[in-house]
């Protein structure tokens, strides 16, 4: 096999002196922005031009790319929020670049579009992001995000004309948008005012809740609540449902929380500390009154409920429901009952209590998988959920809370036999013997070993659960497996889970993953040179870290928008957040530990890597793609053998979200035709 010629790049001299170790970072010149550095943008072009030339000669691209059109040719829809008469919910219609903010009056009124982002952008790339409606129904405040930045700009309709108002909210991001009570304005976070010219890249600190009052100048908007001495903190917040209390929580560590309240009917507008320090994590369900309550790990690293009378001061905690052997995933307080969700083996199971915490039986589930998102009100017998799994499309429920029935409100309409697809939940055991689950997903008739397409993400407590995905679905259409690993990191067996992958414990999630990819060649699911791996974000990190550790047991591996400079990863934007769950870089243990895996630093020559395809984009704003093409440059130099070592790199794009419906299509079949290539996969036509 003859290597790829790859683009030329500059190694320049950088060497930093890191607690007495002389580290190289030659290509630290391609952590500038395309945008405002030609030879950087120079670079995209040349490594884009390369890909797409090797990515034309794929067989199976277009297959791909017909078979996801139809696949993503599906509508979606979300649970309905009810204000007053009003539904509100969004819509994918199909094939559009970016889903609609849809209105009907009645649960069975006919629905109208309230907001379409796609009239917004020619190239579809501005896409509608956090909505919220007023208690009434009047007014609907919502979040533009272009190009898939993380920041926001917040505007206000009028539902019943139509008109957007002069208020526009800038500078928003990590944001939820939570209503006054009376509708006179919305609570936002945001960070503050930018220097001219400063990069897009550049470090965020200072996140603050606001209060805008409508027909008011943003420069008026009021604080109301910042962490100025801990700038690095990002501000959770709510607005209870009685709309008398502002709940906040500062997030350091994405384990554990402070909580904070504030009784908006007092001018002041004074926190009022439940609790101080950052040790567990906290979370406010709700409240009845005076009684709040919470979801907790403090004694229970599975989480349990336990409730807070705030009008007595001298008032404790009081258990409600217990910590049990499942972990407590997220909890409603809906039609005078407590609906609380649970992982079982990444599962999920819905339980019903009494608002005495009295167990009140179960939801029943149309079958295994993810069921969440119960929107409904305290005082409403009418609450919606959504459901899905591997092989279930999301689907949306019509609950009765009295007497626990439900009906479906939606259902795609997807041209698939999905009945040909199983999922079955195995289990594998780690290097330290420990035991995890893996969802294994395929084809009835796929008996036998086949190219498998391995994901997992492993970190910050997210749990992989069953969900259905289109992407997904048509590489195991063609006969592939799809494997998702449950590892050490997520959050799927609760806190203990998280804690044993992330800081210094961060190699137990590479090894688990790696166990992962033994077991399935071990037990027959996939055949020698037919593993391809995949992962996204944090994700992304992994697929770097352990292609790096043992390159012999994959043929193909996705890195998308990954950390891969894990002695920098805190110097731009959001980074500094991330280092209670990676560890610092300027304390020397951490350092250390950090440099023995980082994707960047560990780079083996000598070694036969898989192909490799780094996937990420010119705006992303949350993990910077410096990450991504240093990474890129450092493979590309190093002798790892003759497989082909590429970058993606799409622009007008982020992070993720917001990425049009076309750029999704267009990069998973990109995707998909390499790890069949080189899976031995043969992808043919479905008709």
């Amino acid at each position: 096999m003859t290597p790829l010629e790859y683009p030329e790049t500059q190694r320049g001299d950088v060497v930093d002196d890191q607690f007495g170790v002389a580290v190289a970072d030659p290509y630290r010149w391609l952590e500038q922005e395309a945008a405002s550095d030609t030879r950087v943008a120079d670079w995209v072009a040349a490594q884009n031009w390369v890909t797409d030339a090797y990515l034309a000669t794929l067989p199976g691209r277009e297959v791909f790319r017909e078979r996801l059109t139809e696949l993503y040719g599906a509508d979606f829809v979300s649970a309905p929020f009810k204000r007053g008469n009003l539904y509100f919910y969004i819509r994918q219609a199909g094939l559009v670049n970016q889903p609609s903010l849809m209105v009907r009056n009645g649960v069975d009124g006919l629905e109208r579009v309230l907001i379409d982002p796609n009239t917004w952008s020619e190239d579809g790339a501005t896409a509608l992001a956090e909505w919220s409606p007023s208690q009434d129904g009047a007014l609907v405040a919502y979040a533009v995000q272009d190009g898939g930045t993380d920041w926001r700009t917040i505007n206000v309709l009028d539902v019943a004309t139509g008109e957007v108002l002069d208020d526009k909210v800038e500078r928003a991001r990590f944001t939820s948008i939570e209503w006054a009570k009376d509708g006179t304005g919305f609570f936002y976070g945001r960070y503050a005012d930018h220097e001219t010219g400063s990069s897009a890249q550049a470090g965020v600190v200072g996140h603050s809740v606001y209060f805008h009052a409508l027909g008011t100048p943003q420069t008026e908007d009021r604080l109301l609540y910042a962490t100025p001495d801990q700038p690095s903190l990002l501000q959770v917040f709510d607005i209870t449902e009685d709309g008398r209390y502002a709940v906040i929580s500062s997030h350091g560590d994405y384990a554990a929380n402070n909580l904070m309240l504030v009784d908006l009917t007092q001018d002041d507008w004074h926190p009022l500390t439940i609790i101080a320090d950052f040790d567990d994590q906290w979370g406010v369900i709700g409240n009845v009154g005076t009684r709040f309550y919470l979801m907790t790990s403090q004694d229970a690293e599975r989480r349990k409920l336990v409730t807070l009378d705030i009008a007595n001061p001298d008032a404790a905690f009081v258990d409600l429901v217990a910590e049990g052997d499942d972990v407590l995933n997220n909890a409603w307080l809906v039609g005078n009952r407590l609906i609380a969700s649970y992982l079982v083996d990444a599962n999920t199971q819905i339980r019903r209590y009494t608002l005495d915490g009295v167990q009140d039986g179960e939801v029943e589930l149309p079958g295994i998988g993810s069921a969440g998102a119960f929107y409904g009100t305290l005082e409403d017998n009418e609450v919606f959920f959504v459901y899905t799994s591997f092989n279930a499309p999301t689907s949306v429920y019509r609950y009765d809370v009295a007497t626990n029935t439900h009906t479906a409100w939606f259902e795609p309409d997807v041209e698939a036999d999905l009945d040909a697809i199983i999922v079955e939940q195995q289990f594998f055991t780690s290097e330290d013997g420990t035991e995890m689950p893996m969802f294994v997903v395929r084809r009835s008739d796929v008996t036998g070993p086949a190219p498998t397409l391995l994901y997992a993400y492993g970190g910050f407590g997210i749990s992989m659960q069953p969900i259905y995905n289109p992407s997904q679905i048509a590489w195991v259409e063609q006969g592939g497996v799809l494997a998702v690993a449950n590892i050490r990191g997520g959050g799927e067996y609760g806190f203990t889970w998280h804690d044993a992958g992330r800081r210094m414990n961060k190699q137990n999630v590479f090894d688990d993953f790696i166990a992962a990819a033994e077991y399935l060649a071990e037990s027959g699911i996939t055949p020698p040179a037919g593993l391809a791996i995949h992962g996204e974000s944090n994700g992304g990190l992994l697929i770097g870290a352990v292609v790096n550790q043992r390159p012999d047991l994959f043929s193909a591996a996705f890195v998308g928008v990954g950390v891969l400079d894990m002695l920098r990863f805190n110097q731009f934007t959001s980074g500094q957040m991330w280092v209670e769950e990676y560890g610092d870089p300027t304390v020397e243990d951490q350092f250390r530990n950090l440099l023995a895996y980082s994707p960047y630093h560990n780079i083996n020559p000598g070694e036969d890597y898989p192909a490799i395809l780094v996937t990420t984009a010119e705006k992303d704003d949350r993990v910077v793609p410096g990450h991504s093409f240093k990474y890129v440059a450092a493979l590309q130099a190093a002798d790892i053998g003759p497989m082909p070592h590429l970058a993606r790199i799409e622009t007008r794009a982020g992070h993720g979200a917001g990425k049009p419906t076309d750029k999704i299509i267009a990069e998973t079949a990109d995707m998909w035709a390499f790890a069949a290539h080189w899976t031995g996969l043969s992808v043919g036509s479905l008709d």
